[in-house]
């Protein structure tokens, strides 16, 4: 018993005597680093302080018009440029004819009636001719020539009207084939670039004697933006074109009808009379 109450009291004072040794070799670790960081702070306490101005960055482009035009000046000015012609003189032919079209419509019913009660109600002819020929548009122009030729009989007045409405519609039309030949030649110059892009890819894995993708790169990014810009500036023209179309189409149903509603009017007329 008595050896091992030894052995526990000897186990206890080396225990202590190590937590000692490692507490003391603690304190110096800390020491020494509390005088690491009061000399460094010194140094730089001593070290002369020296104002850096700040450095503006310029400005940098960023978006959607920076990408459009950064990709156009990498496809080859000459035909990104005959592309973009094309898309602007495309665009003039469409806005020329929204604009014609926007002011050939006309509130149909109200002119109709108008015209209808001046020339059946009040019996008025220079009237009715006058409502028409004040009144813009194709309808009105149809109605115009149509009572021009009142007195010359119902077949006169139907054979004016079916003439001049196919010339009204010529007008409507007018323009729309220098649209369809921009939407057909953007393409065909992004596609001419795409060739001419490819043969300078050739040329220059000829003269360099190697495929890497770095000696055809140039020729290959032409090729692909000519063509890529090239379907873009069709598109877009496609969707002006198409709605063109579209108002054209309405126009020319409401010419029809409002032909009918002449004749109509016309027969009224001469059975008043």
């Amino acid at each position: 018993m008595k050896k091992i109450f030894a052995i526990i009291a000897l186990m206890g004072v080396f225990t202590f005597g190590m937590t000692q040794t490692a507490s003391a070799q603690d304190e110096e670790v800390d020491s020494a680093a509390t005088e690491q960081v009061d000399s460094a702070a010194v140094d730089t306490a001593a070290a002369p302080v020296i104002d850096e101005e700040p450095v503006e960055s310029e400005p940098v482009e960023t978006g959607m018009y920076k990408t459009i035009k950064t990709k156009f000046i990498e496809g080859s000015a000459g035909f990104m440029a005959l592309v973009a012609v094309a898309l602007i003189l495309g665009l003039a032919f469409c806005i020329e004819r929204i604009i014609y079209l926007a002011l050939s419509k006309v509130n149909t019913v109200k002119f109709i009636e108008d015209v209808e009660n001046a020339l059946i109600n009040k019996g008025d002819l220079e009237g009715a001719k006058a409502i028409a020929r004040d009144t813009r548009g194709p309808i009105a122009s149809i109605f115009y020539q149509g009572l021009t030729r009142l007195n010359d009989g119902t077949d006169a007045v139907e054979k004016s009207v079916v003439a001049y409405g196919a010339v009204q519609a010529s007008k409507l039309e007018s323009g729309c084939s220098w649209i369809t030949l921009f939407i057909g030649m953007a393409p065909s110059l992004g596609f001419l670039g795409t060739v001419i892009g490819m043969v300078q890819a050739f040329d220059d894995i000829q003269a360099a004697g190697d495929i890497s993708p770095t000696v055809v790169a140039g020729g290959m990014k032409v090729a692909l933006l000519t063509t890529i810009f090239g379907i873009v500036v069709a598109l877009i023209l496609q969707v002006f074109y198409n709605y063109i179309l579209a108002e054209i189409e309405g126009l020319t149903a409401k010419m029809e009808d409002s032909t009918i509603s002449l004749l109509d009017i016309v027969a009224k007329y001469n059975n008043k009379k």
